[in-house]
């Protein structure tokens, strides 16, 4: 499961966003070999910045785009983002 903070999760359905689609950053997604992840996730999590480290999946030859399992089973294709939504203030 992705980790979607609460906050997040409530201004995106109230705003009509998909938290999956929109811009985020700060994040940062690695992929490591197996026997590597829980050593790099102990390490990312011993800094102030990754203390929320989690790992959210793993690399399989079933689908040739990136899926997610849902809470209920299924899978659901997580697109490229198209564009984006939310305007930048810089």
């Amino acid at each position: 499961m992705i980790p979607i903070r609460r906050d997040v999760q409530a201004a995106c359905e109230m705003l009509g966003l998909d938290p999956l689609e929109i811009g985020n950053e700060g994040k940062l997604v690695i992929g490591v070999v197996e026997e590597k992840a829980e050593e790099v996730l102990e390490l990312l999590r011993s800094t102030e910045e990754g203390r929320d480290a989690e790992i959210i999946g793993e690399a399989t030859l079933d689908f040739s785009e990136v899926a997610m399992q849902t809470l209920v089973g299924g899978r659901r294709i997580i697109s490229r983002p198209v564009g984006d939504p939310v305007p930048r203030i810089c």
